[in-house]
């Protein structure tokens, strides 16, 4: 059976399986990612909420597995979420229907990073005294020390029933108490040198990769694969990226270091058991330098090669050079001071590319009330990296609800490394979605406000925001730019809307949060970036999704400032390029919290009068769901109001 036909049958199958109806942009899609699988053109295709994108790819990657039995497809997820819904949800029912289609089962594993596996060396062996000033006294049972002693035991169960310990599957934990069970990469001893190697629970997940056709990773672990040579995950022929609207910034992410004195401070004394005297003062003082360095200059991006930063940067790497050479030798058996080594070397290498003030790399201080000062690098652009790491061996396929920027694919396909000079040929289908977004939702842009500025949500802001949940009867999303005005909206709706729910990030952990906002039909749930793409509420429970103001990247922020001056440079328009793009990205993502399935209702309201007033904003508007638009107030009031009464 030619490879589209078997594509098809085993989509069929599938959908039938789940007791699901066929749908026409599942079934382009399949016939698209089909085409790249054969022809080995890279497709960005954009597949709406209600698509059912998850099938559309799997259909022919199992098809395409069963033809070729010695090939192996790799997916990559931005998210946890999604990641542990193909593995537990869609890959068992598409493998299902390929096994009664073919009579082969594919097989398939999930590969994650180091840190999502419990390390059996510092299960069993403890990570010296850090850990041990943690575990908990007799008759314990709260806090951090009691946390590590179940995390010991429930890893120690896992690895004796062939499980691999991972940290989604742990009993209740916080992060510092995970972080004394798990290693960071840079201190993983290796097989040939760990005691427990040959048990590794990391390496066996990478066996059972090796030994499948389906490999489920994330958008992480392929950047470090492309930053390290292809050493994370195992060899593929063809490679699917999901959520691929999230990857440059999860590239930049991985690609992104920082340093603070805190942290040089807490790796030179665990250093400091095997230096000599000189040595371990030196790296210590290099720590006090850079704090020194910091309060010396002004937040904001470090260009001036002779800053006193720079400086303490470069004392920095001669100390860290110095302690990872005076940690050298030892016994194989001494594990602490291996990986203390290993932690001094990532300083070393660290404030070493700081120091260089590379033209690549965008180096600038910050500041947080938490963590006080810091310095950061992060790569100016990564589309030279997913170019040549990434796109130059493998048909790669790009899917996501919000690809189309602005109306089209280029700007995300530019962000990526695709097309321009370098000529890497691509394709960008859009396969519709199956809402009704003319009939299912309204845009409304508050023309009569005045712009927002960064002195705050304004006044008569509030008291719109106010009007409108009142009109919805709650069953509202606030999606704000910013903390302080997602808590102002809040104060100001629970004092003059007093009989709704509001709700804001920040009062509770977010799940919690979204869980009552669910429970509640009434309630109203307000917050910043995580509420714009990493929620999904179907149903009655919104109605309205608020947009206080056209989400533009901060003005001070230094790597969007550094990206638009290259493109500015390069000849292009780097407002256009950078900022509106970043802009209609979280747009496209935030308005389509509203629309979720075949029966949702309601109102999106942008109360940014520059969507209809600036010159960008027929550009930004075209990233959006093709909602129907009005700026009247009152009929948007109305059609709130005919909800509440008549229902969805």
């Amino acid at each position: 059976m030619p490879e589209d036909d078997l594509s098809a049958a085993i989509l069929a199958a599938a959908v039938s399986g789940i007791g699901g109806q066929p749908r026409p942009g599942q079934a382009t899609m399949a016939e698209e990612v089909t085409r790249t699988f054969d022809h080995g053109e890279h497709l960005l295709v954009q597949a709406g909420t209600g698509t059912g994108k998850s099938l559309g790819y799997l259909a022919p990657a199992l098809a395409n597995l069963v033809a070729n039995p010695e090939g192996r497809i790799v997916i990559a997820t931005a998210t946890l979420a999604l990641q542990a819904q193909l593995a537990g949800k869609d890959i068992p029912a598409a493998a299902d229907a390929c096994a009664q289609v073919t009579g082969t089962r594919v097989s398939h594993a999930i590969l994650k990073g180091r840190t999502n596996y419990a390390c059996l060396l510092r299960v069993r062996e403890g990570a010296g005294a850090e850990q041990e000033a943690l575990l908990p006294e007799p008759g314990e049972t709260t806090g951090v020390g009691a946390e590590v002693v179940a995390l010991r035991q429930w890893a120690e169960e896992e690895a004796e029933a062939g499980r691999l310990a991972d940290r989604d599957d742990a009993p209740p934990h916080t992060q510092p108490a995970w972080a004394q069970v798990s290693v960071p990469v840079r201190e993983c001893l290796g097989v040939q040198r760990c005691p427990h190697g040959q048990e590794c629970l990391v390496e066996k997940s990478r066996d059972r990769a090796r030994s499948s056709q389906l490999v489920v990773t994330n958008h992480a672990l392929l950047a470090v694969d492309a930053l390290h040579g292809g050493t994370a995950l195992p060899d593929y022929d063809a490679l699917v990226i999901d959520e691929a609207h999230e990857l440059v910034s999860r590239v930049t992410g991985a690609a992104s270091v920082e340093l603070s004195p805190a942290h040089v401070e807490r790796v030179a004394r665990r250093c400091l058991t095997w230096l000599s005297d000189d040595v371990g003062v030196a790296f210590l003082d290099a720590a006090d330098s850079l704090q020194l360095g910091l309060d010396a200059g002004e937040i904001g991006r470090v260009l001036d090669p002779d800053a006193e930063i720079v400086a303490s940067l470069r004392l920095l790497r001669q100390a860290a050079r110095a302690a990872v050479s005076g940690l050298a030798g030892g016994k194989d058996d001494e594990t602490d001071r291996r990986q203390a080594q290993a932690a001094a070397q990532e300083v070393f290498d660290i404030a070493e590319r700081m120091a260089k003030l590379d033209e690549y790399d965008v180096v600038w201080t910050s500041e947080s009330e938490r963590f006080g000062r810091q310095v950061n690098c992060a790569p100016l652009s990564v589309a030279g990296l997913l170019r040549g790491q990434v796109f130059e061996n493998h048909p790669v396929v790009l899917t996501s609800a919000t690809l189309k920027i602005g109306g089209d694919f280029r700007s995300v396909a530019a962000s990526m490394g695709l097309g321009g000079d370098e000529g890497v040929p691509w394709r960008g289908v859009d396969v519709g979605s199956p809402f009704a977004y003319r009939s299912q939702g309204i845009l409304y842009v508050a023309k009569h406000l005045a712009a927002p500025t960064r002195e705050g949500i304004a006044a008569d802001a509030l008291a719109e925001i106010a009007e409108l949940l009142w009109a919805a009867d709650g069953h509202t999303l606030g999606l704000f730019a910013s903390q302080r005005a997602a808590e102002a909206a809040a104060r100001y709706c629970r004092e003059h809307v007093p009989e709704r729910l509001v709700l804001c990030q920040g009062d509770a952990h977010l799940a919690r949060l979204t869980a009552e906002f669910i429970e509640d039909e009434e309630a109203s749930l307000f917050g910043t970036l995580s509420l714009w793409q990493g929620i999904d509420v179907p149903g009655d429970t919104c109605r309205l999704v608020i947009i206080d103001k056209i989400p533009f990247p901060r003005p001070d922020d230094p790597l969007m400032q550094a990206r638009q001056q290259a493109v500015v440079d390069a000849g292009g328009n780097g407002f256009m390029a950078v900022a509106a793009t970043h802009a209609g990205l979280l747009l496209a993502q935030g308005s389509g919290r509203l629309i979720r399935t075949l029966t949702d209702k309601g109102v999106v309201a942008v109360l940014d009068p520059r969507l209809v007033t600036a010159r960008y904003g027929s550009f930004l508007k075209a990233s959006m769901p093709d909602f129907w638009m009005t700026t009247d107030r009152e009929t948007a009031i109305g059609a709130l109001r005919r909800l509440g009464t008549n229902g969805p």
